[in-house]
């Protein structure tokens, strides 16, 4: 994004008038808030004004009756959007704690749950991030009093107030001044809590005491300043390869589409900390609201759920946690079935999306809980929870203590799992769907699979999430060394096809073609 680009882009923000009977227009929230930009009328002021109206008027029916923390990222709508939102929630009276800088996700979710624990009083949150998006893009999550994201039930009525506004043209939303609403904010140190609680969940004087050469690249994101204190704190040997700050991310190289994305699973996206590899022991990326990780070691990029599997194998053995289960979605690896059954620990899996997560994480019955597209959180080592949404400053601090106290880095640990439980090799294929042949291929049906996939019987079809039975909004085969699933997108008009098998790259192909012959199918 050039520097007219930036001015065209936030001119819009304020000028563009979403139309509340357009579909693409309206609010919608996807698994991680409403998402667009101002480019196309999808994220705008009217919109923000809306929804933190909506929450204002909505949130004690959630359980929030005490301050509301509001936060932002590094995007360039991140900024306006955080002002016009501030703006609603002070108008209505509500008691705001920011930090004028930048915030990443999990800070917000802990500062949430620290101020419930001792406060009859619930806080809320909202976090303006539209996460690794593309600069051009703006983002609002809610994450009420459970300190994660919100479930369905709350943002569908957002959802509806929201919009009901935007048909009213507004009227009913109140706002104050910017100068006034500002002077009615309580500053709030996040990261402060952040660096100060942080020990509870990760042995910090074990990364210490190793010495480990830590490289940190936050990707330009909001994690920047949360590393260099964390660092001066604990005194760890951590250096922050990129300090820069931009809302047009031009420093970023492009993704595997030619597009700017601050993915930090993405080996395009962290070319920058992949050549710096060689100068550390181990290096850690986040996204720009730093609710994704990204781990590096001397070999390279891990994969996301290469990471998982080893992440989860490490807490499981050095952490207490009775009766706590394995949190994981349905298209995660099902390596992580196999370690968690070799630890004699049961797995909970759900649909996509972390909200599935927060319960089982605030009450312990969860002691981690991850998702293939790098995102994760879990417990502190009493059995607390420290964030109930996804924490990639966690998750980095976590590689860190794995190599500290086995004296192994974390893909080194994969390897010595996957010599016992089997090599998974995966896959994921996005399709282009009309609208109407992605809400066919969301009412897939059991009838729909035959017998066998790729040479294996079939021994379940699933339409809902073991875990806790909602609906996977799709389908997912599962044989004895393999599963595949399909699952149309809730924002884009694609469908989603995931394949997994522990028989080699060949059964992986052969899983993935008899995938894509069922959507074959079912769309002619």
């Amino acid at each position: 994004m050039e520097p007219q680009e930036l001015t065209t882009l936030l001119t819009l923000y304020y000028e563009a008038k979403p139309d509340p009977e357009n579909p693409l227009e309206r609010v919608a929230f996807g698994t991680s808030g409403h998402r667009g930009t101002s480019l196309k009328a999808t994220f705008t002021e009217a919109h923000v004004l809306a929804i933190a109206q909506a929450i204002a008027d909505l949130r004690e029916s959630f359980g929030a009756s005490g301050p509301i923390f509001l936060a932002k990222d590094t995007h360039a709508l991140s900024e306006p959007a955080w002002a016009t939102a501030l703006s609603v929630l002070a108008a209505n009276g509500l008691e705001v704690l920011i930090d004028q800088g930048y915030t990443p996700t999990p800070l917000v979710s802990l500062a949430i749950l620290e101020h419930n624990a001792k406060s009859l009083a619930k806080a809320d949150g909202i976090l303006l991030t539209p996460s690794h998006n593309p600069p051009e893009d703006g983002g609002l999550k809610y994450n009420p009093p459970t300190g994660g994201p919100a479930d369905t039930r709350i943002t569908k009525a957002i959802e509806a107030r929201a919009n009901a506004l935007l048909r009213e043209g507004l009227k009913g939303v109140k706002r104050l001044p910017l100068k006034e609403a500002l002077s009615r904010a309580k500053p709030f140190d996040f990261a402060g809590l952040y660096v100060e609680k942080v020990q509870e969940a990760v042995d910090l004087e074990a990364i210490r005491a190793s010495g480990l050469r830590l490289g940190v690249d936050p990707l330009g994101g909001a994690s920047l300043g949360v590393w260099e204190r964390l660092a001066e704190a604990y005194g760890l040997n951590l250096e922050v390869v990129n300090r820069t700050i931009d809302p047009t991310f031009r420093f970023m190289p492009p993704d595997h589409d030619g597009k700017i994305r601050m993915d930090c699973s993405s080996p395009y996206a962290m070319a920058g900390l992949l050549a710096l590899k060689d100068r550390y022991d181990l290096a850690i990326g986040n996204d720009p609201d730093a609710d994704r990780h990204g781990i590096v070691t001397p070999r390279g990029l891990m994969n996301p759920n290469h990471y998982l599997a080893a992440a989860l194998h490490h807490l499981f053995t050095t952490r207490a946690w009775p009766g706590a289960k394995a949190g994981k979605t349905a298209v995660t690896s099902a390596l992580l079935d196999r370690v968690a059954g070799e630890l004699g620990r049961e797995v909970y899996e759900t649909p996509v999306g972390f909200k599935y997560f927060v319960e089982g994480l605030l009450q312990g019955r969860l002691g981690f809980g991850g998702e293939e597209s790098a995102g994760a959180s879990f417990l502190r080592q009493d059995g607390r929870p420290f964030s109930t949404d996804k924490d990639g400053i966690l998750l980095g601090l976590l590689a860190a203590e794995i190599m500290a106290r086995r004296g192994q880095a974390p893909d080194e640990l994969y390897e010595t799992l996957v010599e016992r439980l089997g090599r998974p090799h995966y896959a994921r294929k996005d399709l282009p769907v009309t609208p109407e042949a992605k809400a066919r291929l969301s009412e897939l049906t059991i009838e729909a699979v035959g017998k066998e996939v790729a040479g294996e019987p079939i021994l379940r079809v699933l339409t809902r999430a073991p875990g806790n039975g909602e609906p996977l909004g799709g389908l997912k085969v599962v044989t004895e060394n393999a599963w595949f699933a399909v699952r149309p997108s809730g924002t884009e008009d694609i469908v989603k096809v995931y394949a997994e098998s522990f028989r080699g790259e060949e059964h992986l192909k052969a899983v993935l073609e008899a995938a894509m012959a069922l959507v074959a199918r079912l769309l002619a």
